[in-house]
């Protein structure tokens, strides 16, 4: 870089420092190291009670542990990791409670969704987040693959929140939709074909403006796979 002399000499040739990183590079950084571990504990690669191996991870990646301890807070946030004094970030267990405190909160919070999205639809509301995640999950449930069902499969109830139109709604389910993600996964010994049925009746259900009928089939979907997913996880839940 050429600057002038402040006397009026000849000009400077100084040396330019190179660029700080950009805040929304670092950003971006920290959301791939959070969308990275987070898969990976969902793979069951980062086992539930482990503590998170920050040193492999960062070598793993190529990347400091300064963004990688940005993207924990995120990771604690969503209840993937928790943090221990001396520890550090510990990946969380399921348990009785978890599982039933989870599935608590999607009943509250989907099947009033399902009603308000029959209620938007019934105004002229779109209907396409459902069609097409719906359209994504039976081709999932064909390929066999249980991560991208439990991925897919999830897209679809995220769709029921969005067609709501209740932007509240949208933020609290995405606060918790890893979680469904890595329960799916976890329990994809169920029948994937027998969720993908119940989710072609609530898609039709909302698309009939009935919000009752919605919500019912809504809480019904979700209720029904409450017992089944205790048992599927007997053999990977903390004592």
């Amino acid at each position: 870089m050429t600057t002038v002399d402040p006397d009026g000499g000849a000009a400077l040739n100084a040396p330019v420092a190179p660029p700080a990183p950009a805040a929304d590079d670092r950003l971006s950084l920290s959301h791939y190291i959070y969308s990275t571990v987070r898969e990976r504990i969902i793979l069951g690669q980062y086992p539930q009670g482990s503590r998170l191996p920050e040193q492999r991870i960062g070598e793993e990646l190529n990347v400091s542990r300064v963004p990688l301890r940005e993207a924990v807070p995120w990771l604690e946030r969503d209840g993937f990791v928790h943090s221990r004094p001396r520890r550090g970030a510990v990946v969380t267990g399921w348990d009785a409670k978890t599982i039933d405190d989870l599935f608590d909160v999607r009943l509250s919070l989907e099947a009033g969704a399902a009603r308000y999205a029959a209620r938007q639809v019934s105004l002229g509301g779109p209907m396409d987040a459902l069609n097409r995640t719906l359209d994504e999950a039976q081709r999932t449930v064909a390929g066999g693959d249980a991560y991208a069902i439990a991925r897919t499969s999830t897209a679809f109830h995220e769709a029921v929140v969005q067609t709501s139109s209740n932007e509240l709604m949208v933020r609290l389910m995405q606060s918790i939709s890893g979680r469904i993600t890595w329960l799916f996964f976890l329990t994809s010994g169920l029948p994937a074909d027998e969720a993908f049925h119940d989710h072609v009746l609530l898609r039709d259900a909302i698309a009939s403006g009935n919000e009752r009928v919605a919500e019912s089939v809504a809480y019904a979907h979700i209720e029904r796979d409450r017992q089944p997913t205790h048992l599927a996880m007997r053999d990977r839940m903390d004592a």
